[in-house]
Parts: C-alpha cells; structure tokens; sequence
C-alpha cells in the first residue's frame, strides 16, 4: 500500500466523515499504509477502529478483523455501514458459529468474490484449517486483532486461542498485522509481540489518563449494606444527570437483584450476563444504545465495545480481578470528554474470591490427553479437541501450555505434530507454567486491593499499574478531594530504573520496572507478578540490574 497521508485523510472525511483525526490515529493509519506491523494502545474512546478502518478502504485484498464477541463484531459492523456513504462504501461481513449457516455462506461468497473490504472473524474460526485455506485464498491485506491484549498469557483476559494467531499469520503469507488494545501495560506489550511474531513493529502507545473522570472508592464490611449503598448511589446518578450508567457485578445473580432494585425506584434499569439467550442480550444492548435503558447492571460480559458516549457513571459493586479490567470497564465512562463518576465499592472478600478463582489450573490428566490427541501423526486442533474428551477451551490451553513445553509444536499448515520430548517431564513443566501464571494473577489482585483501600492518590496508582508517571495529586479523585494524598518527589538517582526498563533481580527472575516513586520501586516479574521494593534496599545491595539484550 502507498497511500499518502493526504490519501488517509481525504478517504475519512469523504468516506466516514471524520474530518479530523487524533495524532495518534494518523501515526498509526501511515504505518499500517506503509505495510508496517503496529501494536497501538490507545484508551478506549480514543478511535482504534478507525486506525484499520480508513486504510482499508486504500489496499488491496481485504481486512480481516479478529474479534473476540459476536455482539462487538456486530457493532463494529454496523458503525461502518452507518458512517460509510455513497455507492463505493466499503462492504463488511462477519462469520462467526452463531449466524444461520445461510448468513455465513452469503458472507463467504462475498469474500470470495472480492467483495468485502473487512470480514469480522472469532479467534475459534481460525482452528479450522478449511477456514484459513479459504482466507488464504482471499489474499487478506491486512491482519488486525482487536483487544489484542487477548494474546498475553500475562494479560488479564488471556484467551486460548489468541494465542495460536501467530501461527495463522503465517498461515496466511505474513500480512501487515494491527494489534489493538485499550490495556496493556509494558510487560503485556512485550508479550504481545513476541507470540503474535511481529517483525520491527511501529508503537503508538497513548496516556492512560482521563481526567475527565473523577474516581473514587468505597470500603464496605457487609454485604447487605454494599448492595444497598450502590442501589442508592445508581438511583441518584441516574436521577441527577439523564446520562446512561453501568453497574459492574462480580456474580450473574446479583445483576438481576440490582437491577430489580433499581427498577422499584422508577429507574429504567436491566440485568446482563453470559447467562441469558442471545436475543434477550441483543434487546438489552440495543434499548441502553437507544437510551431506552437508562442502567445495564451486568458482568464483565457487557461492554467490550460499547461505543456511547454520554456514560456518566461506571460502578463496581465488587472489585474485578484487576486494574486491567477495571480500566477498560471504566473506560466506557465519559467518551464525550464530559465529566463522568466512576466509582469503586469493594468488601474484603472481593480479593478473597478472585484468589479462589485464580487457584485453578490445568489438571496433569488433562495435559495427557490433550498429548496422547495428538498421536504421532499431523492433526488439526479441531480434531485434537474431539480425540481428547476435552472441552475446546481446556483442549486448546493445555495445547499451548504444551507447545511452550516443547512437547508440541506446530507446522506451516496449522498441523500439530508431537516431539520426542518425554512426556512426564512436559507435563510436569507445563503445570510449572500454569502455576507461574497465577502467581502473577494473584498478584495483579493484590493490586486490585491496593487501589480500593489506598488513602493516596487514587489516579497516581492507577496510572502507576501501567508504568505512567503521575507525581503530583491529580486533585480529581476522592482521596484528592479528602485531603490525604500528597505529591510524591522525582526519584533520586540517574533514572536508571525508568518506568519500562527491562532488569534481573536476584530472586525474582526477569522483570520490568512499572513505577518508582521516592520510597518504593513497582516491578513486574514474569514469574512473580507485581512487587514493590524499597528503594533504599534496592540501591544499597544493587537488586535490580539492567537485563541482557
């Protein structure tokens, strides 16, 4: 692709009627034209669609879009056809297992005629070899995985089968690849590019900031009276503005509960969860698009790409598992730049349940049978799946905690062959990893605890998870309008341990430095998750060294 920066303006003001674009987008939208691989984390509302959305339209062969829900293929696919004008507006279609299979082979004869412009696939449909085969044939231009943070075993909603799309990239001849993402702190970014193999990438990393929201946190002892304190808080934000709200809950029940409350307040409010039929879900999300739903009181299965922008209040009736999901969940809050709340009301036993969740790991019989599927011939994950007894998703994580065993790898055709590597010892080796992980699970929601029960600068420890500096009180958060967070001093020192800087500690292993602050140095360690050390110790016996190129 050689269109110019002129070419990419003029096609989304004429096209989509975006008469401006960000900084950001632009830098990104030059390299994608240029045919360059690019990684951008941008925060959610910044307009990451439009990044893929814009040069497609310019190149040759079409766009295929990995995405991880049916409702956001869905959006996605709807936004494009209510901004493109005109009799040359570009086609989209989506293929996923829940259309009628008539939809899916109208879609496909779409593609295979050169008729679309970008295809919305799930990461599933492409563990299908005849799938791959038949994109292949289509000469895909342009590879783009949204919430791409998907593909890092250390990101917070690692999925199976984002990580085997490395290997269908070159599957598919190597095209450009646009990795997306609102929340992917250093370590995350860095995993992410290895797995998806990504060759001399461009970065477009945006501020994790929005000072347009005012965060806050309240700590609650019981249960009975959390409920009754967020049911309060909803009724009264939804009273006060005429915005739109979400209420985050940790459990399916309790958005029913919420949402019930909330209706016998006169609040046009609805419950949403993985749990209810697909057709109850899509009414819920198009009456909250149309304003006809005031509150969607759900679990973190509504949401990811929500698009509205007169959100005035995120609440959590519980913690999440993390910053990282607690980020993007109130990142739907105030896209339209005005000030919006965002609140946080946790209970002890928030941390306790999700250390209880992270507990789970694969079972060593699972592993076996995941191995002996495989057999000594070549055999497609499909395949794999059905001879195992597993379950899709069991099937596919103990295949990939395998392949990083060494005891399975993959072809050029998307085959799994087994190695003559002994068995019991990978096995063994792939539980180390698994339990590696959720060290640094475990870890990431002792940060979670952190944030609801710091009396320091709510957004300063927030920014500081994803290695942004913030020193001086940001003076729109609770404990900033309390009075009891304070400005925090430039480190001392040559700066050596800049947020971003791989080092080696003696115990913990490879890491990244995320913050350092006067007192305290914030590392991520890939096997240990997130530490804080003291700073006095970490200079007076030199812990943390530079890490070898």
């Amino acid at each position: 692709m050689s269109a110019t920066t002129r070419d990419l303006q003029r096609v989304a003001a004429e096209t989509f009627g975006w008469h401006e674009l960000r900084p950001e987008q632009l830098t990104a939208m030059e390299a994608v034209a240029a045919g360059r691989d690019v990684l951008a984390v941008l925060p959610t509302g910044a307009g990451k669609s439009a990044i893929y959305q814009v040069p497609a339209v310019l190149q040759e062969g079409p766009t295929l879009i990995v995405s991880p829900l049916v409702a956001l293929q869905r959006d996605q696919r709807v936004g494009i056809a209510e901004r493109a004008e005109g009799a040359d507006a570009p086609d989209a279609v989506v293929i996923n297992s829940v259309q009628r299979a008539e939809e899916n082979r109208r879609a496909w004869e779409v593609v295979d005629e050169a008729g679309a412009a970008y295809v919305f696939l799930a990461p599933e449909q492409l563990a299908r070899p005849d799938v791959v085969e038949r994109l292949r044939s289509a000469a895909i231009g342009l590879f783009v995985i949204d919430e791409a943070h998907c593909v890092s075993q250390w990101g917070h909603d690692f999925r199976p089968d984002y990580l085997r799309l490395g290997g269908v990239i070159r599957q598919l001849g190597k095209p450009p690849v646009l990795a997306l993402t609102a929340t992917a702190a250093p370590p995350v970014r860095a995993d992410m590019l290895e797995r998806l193999g990504l060759a001399d990438p461009v970065e477009v990393i945006g501020s994790f900031d929005r000072p347009n929201l005012h965060l806050a946190a309240a700590l609650h002892v019981d249960e009975d009276q959390r409920r009754a304190a967020v049911v309060d808080r909803a009724a009264a934000l939804a009273a006060e503005n005429g915005g739109r709200g979400l209420v985050y809950c940790a459990a399916r029940a309790e958005t029913g509960r919420l949402a019930a409350a909330l209706r016998s307040r006169g609040i046009a409010a609805e419950a949403y969860h993985a749990g209810l039929g697909r057709a109850r879900r899509e009414a819920v999300h198009d009456r909250f698009s149309s304003g006809a739903t005031t509150v969607v009181v759900a679990t973190s299965a509504f949401g990811m790409g929500i698009d509205q922008p007169d959100v005035r209040f995120v609440l959590h009736a519980a913690s999440p598992g993390s910053l990282d999901d607690y980020y993007q969940q109130v990142g739907r809050a105030g896209r339209d730049g005005e000030p919006a709340v965002v609140e946080l009301h946790h209970h002890a036993r928030d941390s306790a349940l999700q250390r209880f969740l992270s507990a789970r790991r694969p079972k060593p019989e699972s592993l076996r049978a995941a191995l002996d599927a495989v057999g000594d011939g070549a055999r497609s994950l499909p395949d794999v799946v059905r001879a195992s007894g597993l379950s899709r998703v069991r099937a596919t994580t103990a295949l990939n905690l395998l392949e990083q065993a060494g005891a399975v790898v993959t072809d050029e055709e998307g085959l799994l062959h087994r190695t003559d590597t002994d068995a019991g010892a990978a096995i063994k080796e792939a539980v180390d990893q698994a339990e590696g992980r959720r060290e640094v699970i475990v870890s990431r929601v002792e940060r979670m605890r952190l944030y609801a029960e710091t009396t320091d600068c709510r957004r300063r420890l927030l920014l500081g998870y994803f290695g942004e500096r913030h020193p001086q009180a940001c003076g729109h958060c609770d404990t900033c309008d309390d009075g009891t967070a304070t400005d925090v001093e430039a480190p001392a020192g040559d700066g050596d341990a800049d947020a971003g800087r791989a080092v080696v500690h003696p115990k913990f292993g490879d890491g990244v430095v995320m913050a350092e602050e006067d007192d305290r140095i914030t590392v991520f360690f890939h096997e240990y998750g997130y530490r804080d050390l003291a700073t006095d110790a970490v200079r007076e016996h030199d812990l943390l060294r530079p890490a070898k190129p």
